[in-house]
């Protein structure tokens, strides 16, 4: 299957997974940074550094004052943006538009499907060593660099980000598969994610059963007002917190 200028099979599948391209999306977007001009550090016209705009920008409506923790939740959900349009379009077209960091502007005040508007659409093959190069390196390793520097977040928690986003993806797209009777994209959903598994980076993020991810890091949601653990992480309870009491125990 030909990708289409609009990649309208990725409207179906919703949210995360849809990617704008100019033809579906607004032109203006043109005058937005890239996410070049992000993992380089500032935008093209040297006003903005757009990933510290997007790490700003999720602090304040997450209210937490804490870099750090904005930082990660910042990082997790374009690593899930990333993936979910890159594996999207792999199952069910076969094939993967390039997502070059030049080529995907970035509207950091915005959420998904907003936030990002590829500009050109140019096919790449869809399997696993294309997307290995197109997001784990050509994304995920700049945006890492950026954050290490200049938040201090730890390798092994944005590691274990990229595979918990790539889990939920392929989750969420099995599951879509298997509810439209699309036997071929659910068997192909495994294929790819087992690959991308395999790969060193993603390899030790956690363990994967089936579909089910625990990862062996926290992304530090938790640290978020109202916040709690999310359903993969490696904590049974919030650092701080005391254990639970079972029915059975002794009070006092």
């Amino acid at each position: 299957m030909r990708l289409d200028p609009g990649l309208s099979a990725l409207r179906p599948l919703g949210g995360f997974f849809v990617l704008r391209t100019l033809v579906s999306g607004d032109c203006a977007a043109r005058g937005l940074p890239t996410l070049a001009d992000g993992y380089a550090g500032a935008a093209a016209d040297g006003r903005s550094d757009p990933v510290t705009a997007r790490v700003t920008t999720v602090g304040e409506r997450l209210r937490t004052a804490e870099p750090r923790v904005a930082a990660s939740l910042a990082h997790q959900g374009l690593a899930a943006r990333l993936w979910s349009a890159a594996l999207g379009c792999a199952v069910l077209y076969g094939r993967l538009p390039d997502l070059d960091p030049r080529l995907l502007r970035w509207d950091v005040r915005a959420t998904a499907p907003d936030d990002l508007l590829l500009t050109e659409v140019r096919p790449l093959p869809g399997d696993a060593a294309t997307l290995t190069a197109t997001v784990l390196h050509g994304h995920l390793e700049p945006l890492a660099e950026v954050l290490r520097a200049r938040h201090g977040v730890a390798a092994g928690l944005l590691w274990g980000n990229a595979g918990s986003a790539l889990a939920a993806t392929a989750r969420e797209l099995g599951r879509w598969a298997r509810a439209h009777g699309r036997t071929d994209a659910a068997a192909r959903t495994r294929a790819l994610t087992g690959e991308l598994f395999a790969h060193p980076l993603l390899a030790g993020t956690g363990t994967r059963t089936g579909t089910a991810f625990r990862r062996r890091s926290c992304c530090l949601y938790y640290r978020v007002p109202g916040g709690g653990l999310c359903g993969d992480c490696c904590l049974v309870r919030p650092p701080g917190c005391a254990p639970r009491s079972s029915p059975e125990a002794a009070s006092g």
